[in-house]
């Protein structure tokens, strides 16, 4: 099922370090679905990717907003890349913990992918929530009140989380579907 994103801003927030394939591929999906994403970093003008088959820096991407001037306000969704060091760079930057906390306030759809549910944790939105993660994130997810289970994607009021690079054509596939859909009422805390 074709979804239709046309008009829908999409925040897409990473630091260097991120899962390149966690970026690239669902971002072409949103980009193929009329979305307009941006790409939001602690970085002022480029960010650069991990290429987890290379096991190395991959490529960079420009930096459209940092997260410092970025305001969940003007974006319809938020995507939360995966990767090891993005997201433990991301967890201590209040300004980028608070951005992610603002999209769940505003019960906004949020699709996070592998170490991505890391922000969710640190902003505090993860208490009786249903969601999946990178198998190393359980314990973490279930110590903050999260219900962590071993799925290809899992969908809960608006948030879409999905546990590894394989699992990207399914995450792809339901974060345009709850992103299409708008506002959640269960995604406040």
């Amino acid at each position: 099922m074709q979804q239709d994103l046309n008009g829908k801003k999409v925040a897409i927030l990473v630091a260097d370090g991120f899962e390149q394939s966690e970026f690239e591929k669902p971002r072409q999906a949103l980009d193929d679905a009329g979305a307009r994403t941006f790409v939001i970093s602690p970085n002022d003008d480029e960010v650069t990717g991990w290429d987890g088959e290379a096991g190395d820096f991959g490529d960079s991407f420009d930096v459209d907003l940092t997260i410092g001037d970025a305001k969940a306000d003007d974006y319809d969704a938020l995507l939360l890349p995966g990767g090891v060091m993005n997201p433990d760079t991301l967890r201590q930057i209040p300004e980028a913990v608070s951005f992610v906390r603002a999209f769940f306030d505003a019960g906004k759809p949020v699709a996070a992918i592998c170490h991505g549910p890391q922000m969710l944790i640190e902003a505090d939105v993860v208490r009786g929530r249903h969601l999946t993660s990178y198998p190393s994130l359980k314990t973490d997810l279930i110590n903050a009140g999260a219900n962590w289970t071993d799925d290809t994607v899992v969908v809960d009021q608006g948030l879409v989380t999905s546990r590894k690079p394989d699992d990207i054509p399914r995450f792809n596939e339901k974060m345009l579907e709850e992103f299409a859909e708008g506002v959640h009422a269960g995604q406040r805390p």
